[in-house]
């Protein structure tokens, strides 16, 4: 009693507040004279598809270890904590741990790509050290590349916010950010820019400069996930601990937060280029320029340090997006038949001679608007009916809506890229 009373925190569920959690402070101020917990935390109720609580009596209940064998526990786990916001039920079905098991498999394949890497470079001489307050002075060098600025500004950030919001209860929101974190920021984008600057090179020692810069801030990131998902992170740190540091990650130190390596001006710079990228891509995609056929690039830019992030990246912008020659500058011209987009205020364009048969991609989006167009009033008639509405389930509803939405956007879309070719 007086090693465990009082407690720090209790976890329970809401339906027994008055049954349990009443009862046990009221028991404890008469027989022990202070209360038996500082904190309350109450957990979401995890009801079935249709609302209804899960019981056994309802035998709406999924066994969890059915469940991991399909999915896997790491992606049991998280996906509950992913869906489950504080204060609110949640509507549970298995095939939402897809998104857990998808998630695992991200991290997964970059924890591979980085160690294959670190495998193949014969030069090791640098230690893998700590990304935070925690780092020697020096350590850092100082980068010309902004997606090293970039990516240690967003992890500290990340260690900032998901240290507050879990200290604060919140962890659903803490699940939230590692996710967006790690998936986007640091795989779908960082992990791209890391793969064509060690193309870019034949410096061994460069390269391992870069492997071992990247490895260090995933072995970071990883205990920021640990809680969350304790068996992949545990198998990827033992990993990335090549060196006999075999120790487990859950003993090892929390990530602490370095506000001077927080870099807004970077977070804004590199924002800028993923935008430009993804316009550039967007393009391809709706014109229909293959994968295989590099393009060229105007930009008219309107902003000196926007134009300065754009030619500082020319290496990456042209790997990442295919192109040719890049025509960067204030006040550029529009080149003819060409494909456009604004990001940001500055105008960039795609010159389409020689890409595409301009006919037959104006037959092609021609033919898919009117086909669209026809599923549209198909969908908008089924919600225009009273009848219809007023008998069908709630699922299907939010079904035939989405589906309208997504005609209706995609339309537009396709109407943009045939004004473009007229």
């Amino acid at each position: 009693m007086q090693y465990f009373y009082p407690t720090d925190t209790l976890v329970t569920a809401p339906e027994i507040i008055f049954f349990w959690v009443a009862r046990m402070i009221m028991a404890g101020l008469e027989f022990r004279n202070e209360i038996p917990f500082k904190h309350v935390y109450f957990t979401s109720i995890i009801r079935d598809g249709q609302g209804r609580k899960m019981s056994k009596s309802l035998g709406n209940s999924p066994d969890p270890l059915d469940v991991i064998a399909t999915y896997g526990a790491d992606a049991l786990r998280f996906t509950v904590l992913f869906v489950a916001p504080m204060g609110q039920d949640v509507q549970y079905e298995n095939e939402k741990c897809e998104m857990g098991r998808n998630f695992a498999n991200k991290i997964w394949n970059a924890g591979r790509f980085l160690l294959m890497h670190r495998d193949q470079l014969t030069i090791h001489n640098e230690q893998l050290p700590i990304i935070g307050s925690q780092v020697p002075k020096g350590w850092i060098p100082t980068s010309e590349d902004l997606s090293d600025t970039w990516i240690l500004s967003r992890f500290n950030s990340t260690v900032k916010d998901v240290t507050d919001a879990l200290e604060n209860f919140r962890v659903n929101e803490a699940v939230k950010m590692v996710y967006e974190f790690l998936w986007k920021d640091f795989c779908d984008w960082y992990i791209e820019f890391v793969k064509n600057r060690l193309q870019e090179t034949s410096d061994a020692h460069l390269k391992t400069s870069i492997v071992n810069r990247a490895l260090a801030m995933y072995g970071e990131t990883l205990k920021l996930l640990h809680p969350f998902m304790p068996f992949v992170t545990e198998e990827l740190w033992q990993g990335i601990a090549e060196r006999g540091e075999k120790e487990s990650i859950m003993v090892s130190a929390w990530p602490q937060t370095d506000e001077s390596l927080i870099d807004k001006q970077a977070e804004q710079a590199m924002e800028f280029l993923q935008d430009v990228i993804g316009s550039i891509r967007n393009i391809r995609n709706e014109m229909n320029i293959a994968p295989t056929k590099s393009v060229d690039l105007v930009v008219n830019c309107n902003n000196f340090d926007k134009l300065s992030v754009l030619e500082s990246n020319k290496l990456s912008l042209q790997r990442l997006t295919r192109l040719n020659e890049m025509t960067l500058g204030i006040a550029v011209p529009k080149p003819g038949y060409c494909a456009s987009a604004v990001v940001q205020g500055q105008e960039i364009f795609i010159p389409l001679k020689g890409l595409i048969d301009l006919d037959v991609e104006r037959t092609r989006l021609q033919k898919e608007i009117e086909r669209l167009e026809g599923q549209l009033r198909g969908v908008a008639a089924k919600l225009d009916s009273e009848n219809f509405v007023s008998k069908a389930p709630a699922d299907v509803l939010e079904k035939e809506r989405a589906k309208r939405d997504n005609f209706s956007s995609t339309i537009e879309k396709l109407k943009v890229s045939l004004s473009q070719l007229q």
